[in-house]
């Protein structure tokens, strides 16, 4: 995968020192490589029938949106507090510098329908956690957590074991 794993760049100390952060900013602006992104995480999907694309703020938006497209499913934004305009659930987890909390709206999925979870990247899994504790409270069945990349030395994995988790690049 040298050929997206190239336009992702190491940022040192953000967004707080001892943190090197993995910028997709690079293979957003590139339509070849978002294009062989894509395609790749769609390969991940073989035969899955899904109904929902649940994509996190904000980075979980770019393919979330574009793989939901490509499913011919829906696309529910998951936000930070004070972000959705509806009735919504929440969930707070925590992050590897800090805590933070999601929201969903209460009407995003129906009970049954077959979703999958993406984000850019699974580093702690307390995001990808949370994520898919507002899924579950909603009725939704989680087919994939799927990622462009999972950061394996900080055990995110381990927190969304129970689940299919794919991802494109492994650091």
């Amino acid at each position: 995968m040298k050929e997206i794993e190239h336009y992702i760049r190491d940022v040192k100390g953000f967004p707080k020192e001892g943190i090197l952060f993995k910028d997709i900013t690079p293979l957003l602006g590139n339509p070849k490589a978002v294009d062989l992104c894509l395609n790749k995480l769609y390969d991940l999907l073989k035969d899955k029938n899904i109904d929902k694309v649940v994509g996190m703020e904000s980075r979980g938006f770019f393919f979330g949106t574009l793989l939901a497209q490509k499913l011919n499913a829906g696309f529910i934004p998951v936000r930070k507090p004070g972000k959705l305009p509806y009735t919504k659930l929440s969930e707070s987890y925590g992050l590897e510098y800090g805590t933070d909390t999601l929201d969903i709206h209460t009407d995003a999925i129906k009970k049954g329908e077959r979703v999958l979870i993406h984000d850019d990247v699974l580093a702690t899994g307390g995001t990808a956690e949370a994520v898919c504790k507002l899924v579950e409270r909603l009725g939704g069945e989680i087919v994939q957590c799927n990622f462009i990349m999972q950061l394996n030395f900080l055990n995110g994995k381990e927190k969304i074991k129970q689940y299919d988790v794919k991802s494109v690049l492994e650091y």
